[in-house]
């Protein structure tokens, strides 16, 4: 087995670009701009950025790169790689991350191994904020898929990035930037595990290990425990998967946070779901090795909050179990008991997501959570709704939602929030229990949001469905097929800017 990732050595110069001892050099150029770029940068590759520019070769659209050799003498660094942004005015943070992964992804095809990004671009984004989205996309692109494969020989890591950027707080922004991007690629390595690696006993194991910073606690509660707490929703999923439960415990309560406030992330930990006795088309089922993606990200944004030693205090819950169709596997019709004294009608064990997340946000509500966000891949309505794009933000009340929201734009994800209306309450009622847990086709993303709201308590809380953008069917420039760690950055966001 391969590295999965390579987190590279980061560091912050002031001295001007020709003055870099690197392979090669990034410079980002805004399409609104370029004179700017062809005046400081055109006469040290010999005039190739103007001719690339009248070819049509490179035009400076968001994407685009175009590579030159460096022929003054007086330059330390053998290429130049230039990337477009498109206009000034769009190039905000995701639109910088994605320029960094991709123009350090085509270094590493080139196989340079010290590289260096110019911050001559300021584009929409605050130069601290810009110069940790930048570390960010640098360290993501280090990121590589085969890990599985027998032979990978064309694996190749850079080693050294440097940004050529200077002012206060440049090298700690450059270090938050490669640890968020470190967390993000060690979430994306747990979420494209495939089911017979990533049991939730492994899974468990694995995500405790990847939140062992100073500062956070963790505790792994077995299957005894999860019945001794009265967790029916989550052993009733359990049930039909020959390997046992976990739910994982994470807390984060550093010396001098405000008391009386604990932000409570919970994610959900299916890691194989069949859909259970109703079952899944066969037709992309390998792909629900992902369902655990909600588990893998709260985990990996406390790992940042915790490193970043941010001043709230902060706990993590991860429900983990399979959805297995087995012989002792609950059936439609019956009947669960959950941790919170709710009783549910089970009508389609495939939305098993929503029952295991019940007794998660019961338990973070008992550790003293009192502003809740969990995150799941919860229903295929969302992405009927929002397609691969947009995260669904359900929530209540208006201003917790409206903080989760700015968080997220702060962060360059998009958000879309879909309503809650109590008339939608309306589809969980059961003849025979308190909830239905799948009142079928019409608004299925909202309906899901309301039964967690059943589970969420009367305090702040936000539900984040990521079921369209936690995975990446293709590959892109900036993001290769697989897990994409979509909403760790919004929740690192809602943690620094703390509680409305």
């Amino acid at each position: 087995m391969h590295a999965a990732y390579e987190v590279p050595r980061i560091s912050v110069a002031g001295h001007p670009p020709a003055a870099a001892d690197v392979d090669v050099l990034i410079v980002p150029v805004a399409q609104d701009h370029i004179a700017d770029a062809v005046g400081a940068y055109d006469a040290a590759v010999g005039g190739d950025l103007n001719s690339a520019l009248e070819r049509g070769e490179f035009r400076a659209k968001a994407g685009d790169m175009f590579s030159a050799a460096i022929r003054d003498q007086a330059w330390r660094a053998a290429r130049m790689l230039f990337v477009g942004g498109g206009p000034r005015a769009e190039m905000g943070a995701e639109r910088f991350r994605r320029m960094a992964v991709s123009a350090a992804q085509a270094a590493r095809d080139q196989r340079r191994r010290r590289i260096a990004w110019v911050d001559a671009e300021p584009g929409t984004v605050a130069a601290a904020n810009r110069i940790e989205t930048i570390a960010e996309g640098l360290t993501l692109a280090n990121f590589d898929n085969g890990v599985h494969k027998s032979k990978n020989d064309q694996q190749f890591f850079f080693t050294d990035a440097t940004v050529l950027a200077s002012g206060a707080g440049a090298g700690a922004a450059a270090d938050s930037g490669r640890f968020i991007g470190e967390s993000v690629n060690a979430a994306r390595v747990l979420i494209n595990e495939p089911g017979n690696y990533l049991t939730p006993r492994v899974l468990a194991d694995k995500a405790a290990a990847l939140a062992a910073v100073p500062g956070i606690t963790a505790e792994i509660l077995d299957e005894r425990r999860i019945e001794e707490l009265g967790m029916g929703l989550l052993l009733g999923v359990a049930r039909g998967s020959s390997e046992p439960p976990r739910l994982l415990v994470l807390r984060y309560e550093p010396a001098g946070a405000p008391k009386g406030q604990t932000l409570g992330l919970v994610g959900k930990g299916i890691t194989f779901d069949t859909g259970g006795l109703s079952l899944k088309p066969a037709d992309g089922m390998e792909r629900m090795k992902d369902d655990m993606a909600g588990g893998a990200t709260v985990v990996a944004a406390l790992r940042c909050i915790a490193a970043q030693k941010l001043p709230i205090r902060a706990i993590a819950v991860v429900p983990m179990t399979e959805n297995m169709p087995g012989g002792r596997a609950i059936k439609p019709g019956d009947i669960l008991r959950g941790a919170a004294g709710l009783t549910v009608e089970v009508n389609n064990t495939d939305a098993e997501g929503r029952l295991i997340l019940g007794d998660g946000l019961w338990y973070a509500r008992q550790l003293g959570a009192t502003h809740l966000i969990d995150v799941a891949t919860l229903t295929g309505a969302v992405v009927v709704a929002l397609g691969k794009i947009t995260t669904g933000l359900y929530g209540s009340p208006q201003p917790w939602v409206d903080h989760v929201s700015v968080a997220a734009a702060t962060a360059g994800e998009k958000l879309w929030p879909l309503p809650l209306f109590e008339e939608y309450r309306e589809q969980l009622k059961s003849e025979i229990a308190d909830l239905l847990n799948s009142p079928g086709r019409p608004a299925g993303s909202i309906t899901a949001a309301m039964f967690l709201k059943e589970f969420a308590g009367d305090g702040p809380w936000a539900h984040l469905d990521i079921a369209g953008t936690a995975w990446a069917e293709e590959s892109k420039p900036w993001q290769p097929k697989g897990a994409t760690g979509a909403m760790i950055r919004t929740l690192i966001e809602v943690a620094r800017a703390g509680f409305p």
